[in-house]
């Protein structure tokens, strides 16, 4: 059946991966434009509609993976990234006082800004590799399923 793939089933599927980098341009593009792409070319056949599906599935779970570790990491704001806090005085305890500034800090940034920077690069680095990886096998006429990604669409 990859045999019968036509140019422009492999560049549909190409331009439906590379098209989720219009969210660096306005807000929500790695969703609207895929979707619209996807709506537009998936009648046309069974490998431009999978790869459709895998961008937009893959888009979904990088953004749930974003909301848990965000929920994950306040926490660690609370408890790291918070300056002053008299946490004693919810117990009235008005004498001692907790001040968490001079945490640890490396080169003037917080324990928290490192990882919050950490955990974005890293988010942006595997929404960029395995999306020119992804781009690159449907050019190429494979059939590519991203890893670490939840089928919302099936």
């Amino acid at each position: 059946m990859e045999s019968a793939l036509t140019k422009h089933d492999k560049n549909v599927a190409t331009v439906l991966h590379v098209a989720s980098f219009s969210k660096y341009f306005f807000p929500f593009g790695n969703f609207i434009l895929p979707v619209i792409l996807w709506s537009m070319y998936k009648k046309d056949g069974d490998y431009i509609d999978h790869h459709g599906k895998e961008v937009i599935n893959f888009q979904l779970s990088l953004l749930c993976y974003k909301i848990a570790a965000t929920i994950l990491c306040i926490p660690f704001f609370v408890v790291f990234g918070a300056k002053n806090i008299n946490t004693w005085d919810i117990f009235c305890f008005n004498g001692i006082s907790i001040n968490v500034d001079k945490g640890f800090h490396f080169f003037g940034v917080s324990f928290v800004e490192i990882i919050l920077g950490l955990g974005a690069l890293l988010f942006f680095a595997v929404n960029i590799t395995y999306t020119i990886v992804a781009a690159m096998k449907a050019n190429e006429g494979e059939r590519y399923r991203y890893p670490l990604t939840y089928r919302f669409i099936k």
